[in-house]
């Protein structure tokens, strides 16, 4: 299955931002909005996005300077909106690193064929291999040897791993004591496996369960916060 790509548009007005995001969700392409730079920033801390709309002229962190951070920074594709008489600004956007440009006003349909277009150049790149932070953690009375994606008892016997329960798990080790919503899930596990979430998160969650809650229907290191997502409720060491 592919998965959805996940968009983060940038602009300072609200109606550019509400029409652009209604209108792309309707293509199936899931959104996230901000009004700025430190919005901007904040989304990145927190989600994976696969592309970036963004306004050139905005009030005070302007476009070209964001888009300039983001190639100093990342490597997510740009595209940047520009005023139909600012030349300079779509050439500027384009030596600093942006992907392509739109002029404003534009046709939400022209704006969702070059995300396509981008998106497709992007994906045929070689994917950079996303490493885990450790090699082993330990939580509870297990340990995750990130190398054999395997987990090991106080018995030293090891338990395999399939790809989903290796990505789901590092994900919930990495940020332990924090409620991780199902969209925050996929964040932290689409880079490193795309088809990780071939069936629903909380059918993952069940069967990582099984394999490392002591009583999986009465679970305690992997709680269900009712309306939030899930907890990684052990305390995680690494080794």
């Amino acid at each position: 299955m592919t998965s959805t790509p996940h968009i983060l548009i940038v602009d300072d007005h609200a109606e550019i931002r509400d029409l652009l995001a209604k209108y792309l969700a309707k293509h199936e392409i899931r959104v996230t909005v901000a009004d700025g730079g430190r919005a901007l920033r904040e989304t990145l801390r927190t989600s994976a996005i696969d592309l970036i709309v963004l306004d050139v002229m905005m009030p005070g962190e302007d476009g070209l300077s964001l888009c300039r951070h983001l190639r100093e920074t990342t490597n997510i594709p740009v595209i940047l909106l520009t005023a139909m008489a600012e030349e300079t600004d779509r050439v500027v956007g384009l030596e600093i690193g942006a992907d392509d440009y739109l002029t404003k006003p534009f046709n939400p349909r022209e704006l969702l064929a070059r995300i396509r277009a981008v998106l497709r150049r992007a994906n045929s790149l070689p994917k950079q291999r996303v490493e885990a932070t450790a090699d082993r953690y330990a939580f509870g009375e297990w340990r995750l040897d990130t190398a054999q994606r395997e987990i090991i008892g106080n018995d030293n016997i090891a338990i395999p791993l399939s790809t989903a329960e290796f990505h789901l798990l590092l994900a919930f080790v990495e940020h332990p004591k924090i409620v991780l919503s199902r969209d925050r899930l996929l964040d932290l596990t689409r880079g490193k496996a795309a088809n990780v979430f071939d069936r629903s998160i909380d059918n993952q969650v069940s069967r990582l369960r099984k394999k490392v809650e002591p009583d999986p229907k009465n679970p305690t290191v992997i709680k269900t916060v009712w309306g939030g997502g899930y907890l990684f409720a052990a305390d995680v060491t690494t080794l």
